[in-house]
């Protein structure tokens, strides 16, 4: 296997800013006809050819999304976006509706899992979701860019995910960092050697100690940023000094709220920019905090470095691979009469994700009778805690992230 995906990752500042002045005008001027960019309508594309003029474009949100589409389901309405034209539609909270394609490398996932050395020969047993979630079919789609085999594992079912493994000598394994474990774990207590050594993970922190735990185990663990809506953003490499800037987006770090670039090293949210002629979008608000660190990475690779995901610059969490939004636990307060206030504390156990809902109820008793509702706002399980009437702190918090990432 050679050691780069391609020549776009060893390109000089020069080659790569001359790319972004051929490609980016185009983007743009493609980008006008999709939900949300109305804003554009006034924009000379050709006069946007470098990263300099693109932040002085406005900042797309999510919520321009969910309004256009909420206006014209399925896309805004706008015949710049047919779904027929479109391998795979998919659904994220919000909702959001996010085309996907299947072409190669749709998603840019084959340089991450070209970077964790996984390529023609491996079995990948990919434990990302399928249903509704682009997640699966991102990796999937890496995976068949560099001529691996896939297992369409999905999530759950721990003891047929080991099984399986076991019996087709499953090689890489794809999926949010701490499911590994479990699966390794269960393995373990059935007596199944298995043959992992290579880890593509996403959707989650990885913390240093789980890293470890799976470096002892003989396995390299390397994480990837990326969205539903942009693909894959950020990687990293053998190096593990920091994220690399994908080759098919243009990332800025942002003053939250502005859109204002803030300077190498200040933490800010990161906006990003696709450089996918299918669905481009410009300066779309990931919602994300991280930071530029200075310089390239001793693997060679060229590109700009991000430290990686830092946190929220909203309230909005991720637990157990999925996002929590304040607006779910507002519509889970919504449901009962007798919820003054609700907040959602994501705390770890272990190495494992732990989601807490604490439910403000003069009723008291016990919090099974909220379970339902809280699965179908949250879209995950957790412990119910009822806690009485001004318990919870008047601090305008409705989800709090008591996880350590250090």
């Amino acid at each position: 296997m050679s050691t780069y995906f391609d020549t776009a990752e060893t390109r000089s500042a020069d080659e790569r800013a001359a790319a972004i002045a051929r490609d980016l005008p185009m983007q743009v001027e493609a980008a006008k006809g999709l939900p949300g960019n109305a804003a554009l309508a006034e924009v000379d594309p050709a006069a946007v050819s470098s990263a300099e003029a693109l932040a002085r474009l406005p900042v797309l949100r999510k919520s321009d999304l969910v309004a256009a589409q909420k206006a014209r389901a399925p896309f805004g309405g706008l015949t710049a976006l047919p779904v027929a034209g479109f391998a795979h539609v998919f659904q994220s909270p919000g909702p959001i509706y996010e085309p996907g394609g299947a072409g190669h490398d749709w998603w840019r996932m084959g340089r991450f899992l070209h970077a964790c050395g996984i390529g023609r020969g491996d079995i990948v047993q990919n434990c990302f979701g399928y249903h509704l979630t682009p997640a699966g079919m991102i990796f999937e789609n890496g995976a068949r860019a560099v001529g691996a085999t896939v297992l369409p594992a999905g999530t759950g079912q721990t003891e047929l995910q080991a099984q399986a493994a076991h019996d087709i000598g499953t090689t890489a394994y794809a999926g949010t960092p701490d499911y590994l474990k479990v699966i390794l774990d269960k393995a373990e207590e059935m007596g199944l050697p298995l043959g992992i050594s290579r880890a593509a993970v996403g959707g989650g922190a990885l913390f240093p100690s789980l890293r470890q735990e799976y470096a002892d185990r003989g396995i390299t663990c390397l994480q990837s940023y990326a969205t539903a809506d942009l693909g894959n953003i950020a990687y990293e490499s053998p190096a593990m000094e920091g994220m690399i800037v994908d080759e098919g987006v243009i990332v800025e770090i942002v003053t939250p709220g502005t859109g204002d670039p803030v300077p190498p090293g200040e933490v800010g949210e990161l906006v990003v920019t696709t450089l996918n002629p299918d669905y481009p979008l410009i300066r779309f608000a990931t919602g994300d905090l991280s930071a530029v660190m200075e310089g390239s990475s001793p693997c060679g690779r060229t590109n700009m470095r991000i430290k990686g995901w830092m946190g929220r610059a909203d309230q909005t969490t991720k637990i157990k691979g999925m996002f929590v939004r304040p607006e779910q636990v507002a519509a889970l307060v919504a449901k009962h009469d007798e919820i003054s206030k609700a907040r959602v504390i994501a705390e770890r156990d272990g190495e494992m994700d732990v989601m807490i809902v604490r439910i403000e109820s003069p009723d008291g008793g016990g919090g099974e009778r909220y379970l339902s509702s809280v699965v179908d706002a949250l879209k995950l399980k957790g412990r119910i805690e009822i806690v009485p009437p001004g318990s919870l702190p008047n601090d305008g918090k409705v989800i709090e992230d008591l996880r350590r990432y250090d």
